[in-house]
């Protein structure tokens, strides 16, 4: 069964198209990628600007047209906090469905959180022990732990990059006023959650804590991880005391030169110090030296539960189910040309 996956956040909606057979892992077909910028658009009343509704229904438009002509059978479709908690979301799904066919669905943040642990349990096995998962977002921190594929634990969290740089990271670069009402704040939220996570770590066997998201992953690139190009299997770290080191020089930067950093794309460069901010907050509440990052995270997570599907029925649930249509027909443009899958 060939079936698509596509995943409307707040910085790109990214279509993975992926073959899937009974007892056999995933096999990638081809990915297709494309701008939404919601989190720079979004108002004061909490609602997506009109120019960003646009340029949403034209990037699903898109994927849609490139999974039609990749002959997928299925199209999974969801929407990260970006559209979910945006003061106009009704509009939004209309339009997008009025334009495209594709009936945008939602997961909670809970929901977030136990598939791309899934997706982390597939990627590194029943070797890797206890993980303990986190994801920074556009629009909330996802965290869970746990030794089976579901986790005992899984929170969501209103810490996303984006959310907290339009919230609290006025200026360019913000002051360190800011910056420090900032810091207090995530470092207070996360003081809380502590209090609910900690204790599903402790006991004598060790725990694997892994990050997921392309906040984690360009802050393991910044700090010296290997590049996109080597491939999926390389490994990726993300230190705590090396992201220390580059809070500052984030602090210090407009968004436009932090663009020019290592492994920093200009779309996520304005919200990436809060990413950092939040990284290091997480990680020194939870104490955690280092994590590994896992590239396969939410998309791969929907994948591999309707994997299981497909050979036990009975692991059908409803989260997949609702958010599962046939492609719309294709509309007027061909699809534009699909950028290389490096996932597994």
């Amino acid at each position: 069964m060939r079936i698509g996956v596509l995943d409307v956040g707040s910085n790109s909606a990214h279509l993975k198209v992926t073959d899937l057979s009974v007892g056999a892992p995933p096999d990638p077909v081809t990915t297709v990628k494309r701008p939404t910028q919601l989190a720079e658009a979004i108002n004061a009343d909490g609602a997506v600007e009109r120019e960003a509704i646009d340029r949403l229904v034209a990037s699903v438009g898109e994927a849609v047209r490139a999974a039609a002509a990749h002959d997928v059978e299925e199209l999974v479709t969801f929407a990260t906090s970006a559209v979910r908690d945006a003061t106009n979301q009704q509009e939004i799904v209309a339009r997008v469905a009025a334009a495209t066919g594709v009936r945008l669905g939602f997961l909670s943040g809970r929901d977030e959180a136990r598939l791309t642990f899934l997706a982390a349990r597939a990627w590194y096995g029943w070797s890797a022990g206890r993980l303990l998962l986190a994801d920074i977002g556009g629009g909330s921190l996802e965290i869970a732990h746990g030794e089976g594929q579901e986790p005992v634990l899984a929170l969501s969290l209103p810490l996303g990059a984006g959310r907290l740089t339009r919230a609290h990271l006025p200026g360019d670069p913000p002051s360190r006023k800011h910056l420090k009402r900032l810091r207090r704040r995530v470092y207070r939220r996360l003081n809380e959650a502590s209090a609910q996570v900690m204790p599903g770590l402790e006991g004598e066997r060790p725990v694997r804590p892994v990050a997921t998201s392309k906040t984690f992953t360009q802050l393991a690139r910044l700090t010296g991880a290997p590049k996109r190009k080597v491939g999926p299997y390389a490994r990726r770290v993300l230190e705590l005391e090396r992201l220390r080191e580059q809070i500052p020089v984030l602090a210090g930067k407009r968004a436009s030169s932090r663009a020019k950093l290592r492994g920093l794309s200009h779309p996520r460069a304005p919200q990436i110090l809060a990413g950092a901010i939040v990284a290091e907050a997480l990680m020194t509440t939870l104490e955690i030296d280092r994590v590994d990052i896992c590239p396969w995270a939410i998309r791969e997570g929907l994948i591999m539960r309707r994997l299981q599907a497909m050979s036990d029925p009975a692991a059908a649930d409803d989260e997949t189910a609702r958010l599962t249509q046939a492609v719309p027909a294709a509309r007027i443009r061909p699809p534009l040309s699909p950028v290389p899958t490096l996932s597994a």
